[in-house]
């Protein structure tokens, strides 16, 4: 294997024609990776994206290849997954007004181009789901907002047209499904690539706390912060220590982390309906 890179949470190897993703136990917020890892949150994302991958394989093709066939040392935290042309663009469904939606909802009634209707607040359950996409930045900096317009000039009318609908159906597939087991997805983020037949894959993660946020249904209030399944609890006691957003970042109290990772054992057995053994 070679190391190709490393990302805020996964290192990427290759092995011959595949690619290995190994999911680390590191947290990043705002863009910044944390010194304090969170035990068993790499297997957590690891099998919780499989799972979803199985599950969704009727709406776009994966790039997994396998869950086992990986060193012995990443056994329940890599997948071996085939090579894609990603697409520049960060995918991102939402169906609650929330994190930087809610901020750009607040300041200029739209979100990425999307008008929304006036008087919505923090919570706020959107009429319909939306594309709202982001630019992808994968060293440094931060992903900033993008129209679809944006998207259509990067990759394509088609191209486009086809992410959104896979976006929105992706969400949807997966919103429904938590749904039943108590959980709101309010928003979701998907990456996507394409293969050597030029389909568009489903690519990275999906659908886990990393890519999410997860509410608890008979929690949900509009109109302040809700009980966050994932990182979204870990962002909330980085903002709280005024800390700048800028490394380094602060270490996690031992409390932070034994709650951070009782939130993501939580949403992975509420949505799969099985008990973690990890």
């Amino acid at each position: 294997m070679r190391h190709v890179y490393s990302g805020k949470v996964r290192e990427i190897y290759s092995d011959g024609a595949d690619l290995l993703l190994v999911a680390t136990d590191r947290v990043s917020v705002y863009d910044v990776v944390l010194p304090t890892p969170i035990p068993d949150k790499g297997a957590l994302l690891t099998q919780l994206s499989v799972w979803w991958f199985e599950r969704l394989a009727d709406v776009a093709p994966n790039h997994l290849i396998s869950a086992t066939d990986v060193p012995a040392e990443f056994a329940g935290r890599a997948v071996r997954c085939r090579r894609l042309e990603m697409i520049p663009f960060e995918c991102i469904a939402r169906g609650y007004l929330a994190g930087s939606g809610l901020r750009e909802y607040l300041a200029t009634g739209s979100i990425s181009g999307v008008e929304l209707p006036p008087g919505l607040v923090e919570g706020s359950r959107l009429p319909e789901p939306i594309f709202t996409p982001t630019t992808k930045v994968s060293t440094g900096g931060h992903d900033e907002p993008a129209t679809f317009a944006q998207v259509v000039a990067e990759v394509g009318v088609e191209t486009a047209e086809s992410l959104r609908a896979l976006t929105l159906e992706v969400y949807r597939r997966g919103a429904e499904r938590a749904a039943a087991n108590g959980i709101i997805v309010a928003d979701t983020k998907l990456e996507f690539g394409f293969g050597r037949d030029g389909e568009l894959t489903l690519a990275d993660e999906v659908l886990t706390p990393d890519s999410s946020r997860f509410w608890p249904a008979g929690e949900w209030r509009p109109g302040r912060a809700q009980h966050a399944y994932d990182k979204q609890f870990v962002r909330d006691w980085a903002a709280g220590t005024g800390w700048d957003k800028k490394p380094p970042a602060p270490e996690l109290p031992p409390e932070v982390v034994a709650a951070t990772r009782a939130r993501y054992v939580d949403a992975y057995e509420k949505i799969t309906g099985t008990a973690w053994r990890g």
